[in-house]
């Protein structure tokens, strides 16, 4: 069987390194030894167990891009950078034809999903790979869907805990909201309690100090009008395992797709999930 080839974007960050090991150790891909990388990065190289991949700086990033598609067949390209990139990378990879999958959440969403819907090419768009919690907010979907207001009258509380790193808020959290707006509860992306101070986290949060540098804490609370009764829905999550092991379901999906002829295309993480 031929393999998959995918190009990791982001290097040297954690995530994006995270991912290219996997696709390393997966005998259905093959890694391309390039990545775009950001402002400020100083080295040209980074290496990946054992492999060496060369850094693309963002100058001259779309010529140099134009000659690794010309020495190598056709691949998929994931993105998991800044969000400050997000958009100017989605441009990137829809002038040069190239299928995507975009785990970097932020950005100007709108905007994204309008350069995606112009261009030519599928491409897999979702602010979490995690196949889990893709499936919980699938369910929060379906109630919001089919039962408005269903949480009317109540208070909605969201709490969200992320590495010190990561500079917005979470896309996951703020398409819950979105659900629990629908089901009768005002609240605002702006009201999430976002923290990103690791002594807090530790010693307020109980994170382990082992996943400081990466993880993933939720909480949604709801209170109803009188104080008597109260839901809470919680996913935490330690690491970036189950991101990488879901971005790897969506490449495959994703070449699935082209390979049965798929034209240009959105897919979410649910499509992933139910494989169509």
């Amino acid at each position: 069987m031929e393999k998959i080839k995918v190009m990791v974007n982001g290097m040297p960050g954690n995530m994006a390194v995270g991912v290219a090991a996997h696709v390393l150790a997966d005998e259905r891909f093959e890694l391309l030894p390039y990545s775009l990388t950001g402002p400020g990065i100083d080295v040209s190289t980074c290496m990946v167990n054992g492999v060496e991949v060369t850094l693309i700086h963002p100058d001259g990033r779309e010529g140099t891009m134009k000659e690794v598609i010309s020495k190598v067949p056709p691949f998929i390209t994931v993105d998991y950078t800044h969000p400050t990139a997000v958009n100017a990378n989605a441009e990137l990879y829809c002038t040069l034809d190239l299928p995507f999958v975009m785990g970097t959440t932020g950005g100007e969403r709108s905007r994204l999903m309008e350069a995606a819907k112009a261009s030519g090419i599928p491409a897999v768009i979702a602010p979490n790979m995690s196949k889990q919690i893709v499936g919980l907010q699938a369910m929060l979907s379906h109630g919001a869907e089919n039962f408005p207001g269903l949480f009317g009258g109540y208070t909605l509380e969201v709490r969200e805990s992320h590495q010190k790193g990561k500079a917005d808020t979470s896309g996951t959290a703020k398409a819950i909201v979105g659900y629990f707006n629908a089901m009768g509860t005002p609240f605002t992306e702006e009201d999430i309690q976002m923290e990103r101070d690791p002594e807090k986290q530790k010693d307020e949060w109980r994170i382990p100090e082992a996943h400081l540098s990466g993880h993933a804490w939720h909480t949604y609370t709801l209170r109803s009008e009188d104080g008597t009764v109260l839901f809470s829905f919680t996913h935490n999550v330690n690491g970036r395992e189950v991101y990488q092991k879901g971005t790897l379901d969506a490449v495959a999906f994703l070449a699935k797709k082209i390979a049965d002829g798929a034209g240009a295309r959105i897919y979410s993480m649910i499509d992933v999930l139910k494989g169509g």
